[in-house]
């Protein structure tokens, strides 16, 4: 059964949303991150998937305490990202109650701090987050392209401990016109034994039952349930 992940992401403690990655096309979905987050875990979701939007621009950690604040009054299991890009930024991650972070841009352009923190924490805390447009690396916000072959991206990460990881389709993102399932599929084929997390573009029910079919391991759903498009009554029967 495919794991349910809805996303929450932050700008100016805000829960917000973008588009393809683009911060002019923000919008405010509630003010308060935490009664979304409470919503989650009454509906019996269990993982949250929590993005600094601030911290990805400015390349560090901003919104750690609108994460303690989620961390601390919820059993949700929370793994965060955006902006990490020192062993500072971890340890504050960790100390806030992250259970998990996501490391995308640092692995590109520090991977000797993002094997490091491979090697101290294992890949069960450390997921790779692969942003991705026309299977090349995306970084910074989506902001940067690096050139960067996915595929050999993941590979050479997966020797050095990487389990999890979440793929981001830009092209796909925010923009509520179905998943990159066929690249899902592709990643789960060609990866032995990785933990493939979906994410971007999920529009409705049927596009989650379509990769929980295709064996795709779980889903990051954000603008989907804040748009209406999926209801908390529609994902009881993933939760």
């Amino acid at each position: 059964m495919i794991e349910i992940i809805p996303a929450i992401d932050i700008i100016e403690g805000k829960c917000v949303r973008l588009s393809q990655g683009d911060y002019s096309s923000k919008k405010i979905y509630n003010e308060n991150p935490l009664e979304i987050a409470k919503q989650y875990e009454d509906a019996g979701i269990k993982r949250l998937h929590v993005v600094d939007l601030d911290g990805a621009k400015s390349k560090t950690i901003v919104n750690h305490k609108t994460l303690e604040l989620i961390a601390k009054s919820t059993s949700l299991i929370v793994d965060f990202g955006g902006g990490l890009k020192s062993n500072d930024d971890l340890k504050i991650a960790f100390d806030c109650g992250a259970q998990m972070i996501t490391g995308g841009s640092i692995a590109v352009k520090d991977s000797s701090t993002f094997n490091q923190w491979l090697t101290n924490y294992g890949g069960e805390k450390i997921i790779l987050g692969a942003d991705v447009k026309n299977e090349k690396i995306a970084v910074t916000g989506w902001l940067e392209d690096s050139g960067i072959d996915m595929w050999q991206f993941i590979a050479d990460y997966m020797t050095k401990g990487v389990t999890k990881v979440i793929c981001t389709d830009i092209s796909k993102d925010g923009m509520l016109q179905g998943p990159a399932t066929y690249l899902y599929v592709k990643m789960k084929e060609h990866f032995s034994g990785l933990y493939v997390i979906a994410s971007g573009g999920i529009s409705c029910i049927k596009d989650v039952e379509i990769l929980n079919d295709k064996g795709i391991d779980a889903v990051i759903i954000g603008k989907a349930i804040y748009e209406g498009k999926i209801s908390m009554n529609d994902l009881q029967a993933f939760v």
